[in-house]
């Protein structure tokens, strides 16, 4: 697999392009997410504690951490790819190490290797409580297919 070194002229670019995509995501505005910082090969993105993201006890939802590590590893491989081009997952293996209540998730994305047709990635998920305490909450490894943007 060939490295690929394309990015945006500039990190105002490079947020303004993943911020564009990132507003189309119909599941991370349900979810009240927010885009927290984007760098080459790395992406964080903030979950809040609501409703909308707990299951029956109370706890985050699994699938809720698993789309934003899902998110936030993906659009980190973004910022890998050339433009006109998105990336699509292909597959993700997530490992839950703990269970937590109130307090934000972060999804930190980072690139492994970015290859012409294929995107390495892994997340890490994190629990701030609400003094700032740090906890880790997943562990996510991804590929990704780059693919033609089609909007």
């Amino acid at each position: 697999m060939t490295e690929t070194s394309h990015t945006p002229s500039s990190s105002a670019a490079l947020r303004e392009r993943i911020e564009t995509s990132f507003v189309r995501q119909g599941m991370m505005r349900h979810l009240q997410a927010r885009l927290v910082s984007v760098a080459p090969g790395e992406v964080e993105i903030a979950l809040p504690y609501s409703e909308r993201v707990t299951q029956q006890q109370g706890g985050y939802h699994g699938g809720a951490m698993g789309a934003l590590a899902d998110i936030a590893a993906g659009y980190a491989g973004l910022t890998c790819v050339a433009e006109g081009m998105e990336v699509a997952t292909v597959e993700y293996k997530i490992n839950f190490l703990a269970a937590f209540k109130d307090g934000e998730l972060r999804a930190r994305g980072h690139v492994v290797r970015a290859g012409k047709r294929l995107v390495i990635t892994t997340a890490e998920v994190v629990h701030l409580d609400v003094d700032g305490t740090e906890s880790p909450c997943a562990l996510m490894q991804q590929t990704l297919a780059v693919v033609k943007q089609t909007y």
